[in-house]
């Protein structure tokens, strides 16, 4: 399987409260006041491209944080006919957590211990996505440890100013190829990246 992110980012790389106001609150920013900066920009488009990329998944991982959260929103909806819902609550989940025994949301298998080994294992899978849903933490994780096949990252046209951002300020250098672009009409863009190695830089010439 593919190792796939998905991300709703501000323009300031916030990433933190993207849902709503009380996501997140004990983040980097302990007083997070400006959670639901993304809702009130998608529109019909937008919407339809994530319910069609929900769909495409073959199984889901989560960090704690974003598991936790989207098992007590999306883990108890019985409209499986829903295109997010029913894709979340049939197919394999998986969580990287250290403290997590007993998953209530049904389909999920616990990742501890040597996770980016078991990620791998999953990986190595036959299949199409393996998807990563906000988990911002994780995703720097996987990131840095060279897991990720794609990043998309949902653009939103707002500058929150405050939070935990998506790349912190000292971590890995990437280069990544642009493979799919396109603006929603409340001006969300998307960027699909495949990281490619590190970045080529310039030289002072001699």
């Amino acid at each position: 399987m593919r190792l796939i992110t998905n991300t709703q980012v501000s323009v300031d790389g916030v990433v933190q409260g993207n849902g709503g106001p009380d996501e997140h609150r004990g983040g980097s920013v302990f007083h997070f006041e400006r959670g639901g900066w993304a809702r009130p920009l998608f529109d019909d488009e937008s919407l339809t491209y994530v319910q069609e990329f929900y769909q495409r998944a073959d199984a889901f991982l989560f960090g704690r944080r974003t598991y936790d959260l989207f098992a007590g929103y999306w883990g108890v909806r019985k409209d499986l006919e829903s295109p997010i819902v029913g894709a979340l609550n049939t197919k394999p989940k998986y969580v990287a957590s250290t403290t997590l025994t007993d998953p209530m949301w049904a389909h999920t298998t616990v990742l501890s211990g040597d996770v980016a080994a078991a990620i791998r294992e999953l990986k190595a899978k036959p299949g199409g996505e393996l998807q990563v849903h906000g988990s911002g933490t994780l995703t720097q994780w996987l990131l840095a440890n060279g897991l990720v096949d794609e990043m998309a990252l949902l653009v939103c046209p707002v500058i929150v100013g405050q939070g935990t951002r998506l790349f912190p300020e000292s971590g890995p250098d990437l280069a990544l190829d642009l493979d799919d672009s396109r603006a929603f009409p409340k001006g969300i863009t998307l960027q699909v990246y495949r990281p490619v190695g590190r970045p080529k830089y310039a030289r002072t010439n001699p």
